[in-house]
């Protein structure tokens, strides 16, 4: 049984009723055969919203990320990504693996970015001793960088200095919805000068399956086989993507509340003895344990024995994230089982 106050990731969100009645009553087809009329109603809405030509349903934010990075590159080219990226750290390498993509790695800086320099740095001359770099990948939010958001400016910043060596801009945007409304910003802003960007269905936005790959209409067509070769092609998809649907229409603004959770429980846990909380920009919290009596993964089993799920990602450091589902009043009840156990 998942515990009574999960707050180990936004990925354990449950559909919200108007997601599961939507489902109920989607009209669906066979989608490889391009038949779905509600999967292509959430492409449209999707591609419509960053302002891209097209989109393609994906099973996962790691599917989507592949399925990119192989529709950008060949075999023996290279993407820039940062070290404390998602699509470095915690997918497997799939791009390495499966189509014979080499991450060249820079620093990521706390706050989530690349330095230009970094990246210019990293980019390889034209020269037959040297992999070609294709492309480069940023990460928005930043899950490893305490939910980092990386800003408007910074993002042209980058696919100016991409565009102008000939390579390609990928966003993983997994929680960029949360990056637009912590800025208050329109989530274009933040993706238009992108070549391709992924965002998560599934996490914040509350829906049980899915994200979406958006791009030119070219690139789609490449993703939309590069999906094929992995397994990802899906029958009656419909009945998934309703749920997407009322994501993207009716979930993105009370991201805010989740971000004011976030920020309530570290000011919490900010007065309690042992407990050192990282800056919190948006749904994600970070902190340290310098208590006497616990390390990470003991404060862990104490907390989820009394109904409270973390996630600990070292010997020291936990992570909590705030989502749908999680009130007011489920803070202040975790806030009062920590200083319990302190």
């Amino acid at each position: 049984m998942p515990p009574r106050i999960d707050l180990r990731s936004d990925t354990v969100t449950q559909p919200t009723p108007a997601m599961r009645e939507a489902m109920a009553r989607a009209r669906v087809g066979d989608d490889v055969f391009g038949e779905d009329p509600t999967v292509h109603e959430l492409e449209a809405l999707a591609a419509s919203i960053f302002g891209k030509e097209a989109g393609l349903f994906v099973t996962s934010g790691t599917q989507g990320n592949l399925v990119s990075l192989l529709a950008h590159c060949n075999r023996g080219e290279e993407v820039i990504m940062g070290h404390d990226s998602h699509t470095y750290n915690y997918e497997q390498m799939g791009a390495a693996t499966l189509g014979g993509i080499a991450p060249r790695i820079v620093p990521n800086q706390p706050d989530g970015t690349l330095r230009l320099e970094d990246i210019e740095a990293a980019i390889m001359p034209d020269d037959p001793h040297f992999a070609v770099t294709r492309l480069i990948s940023l990460e928005n939010t930043h899950n490893r960088c305490r939910g980092a958001y990386l800003t408007p400016a910074y993002t042209r910043a980058v696919a100016d200095l991409a565009h102008r060596h000939g390579l390609k801009l990928h966003i993983d945007g997994a929680r960029i919805f949360n990056a637009a409304v912590a800025q208050n910003v329109d989530v274009q802003e933040l993706t238009g000068d992108a070549d391709s960007v992924t965002f998560c269905l599934s996490k914040g936005l509350s829906a049980p399956v899915g994200s979406v790959v958006v791009g030119s209409r070219d690139f789609i067509a490449r993703a939309r086989r590069m999906r094929k070769v992995l397994g990802g092609g899906m029958r009656q998809a419909g009945v998934i993507a309703a749920a997407g649907i009322i994501a993207l229409t009716e979930m993105v603004d009370r991201l805010a509340e989740d971000h004011a959770n976030a920020r309530r429980l570290a000011d919490g846990l900010a007065r309690l003895p042992g407990i050192e909380p990282e800056p919190v920009y948006t749904n994600i919290v970070y902190f340290r344990v310098r208590h006497p009596r616990y390390t990470a993964a003991t404060l862990q089993e104490a907390l989820l024995a009394r109904g409270v799920g973390v996630l600990a990602l070292g010997p020291d450091r936990i992570r909590a994230v705030t989502h749908y589902g999680i009130e007011t009043s489920h803070i202040e009840e975790t806030l009062d089982i920590f200083e319990m156990l302190l």
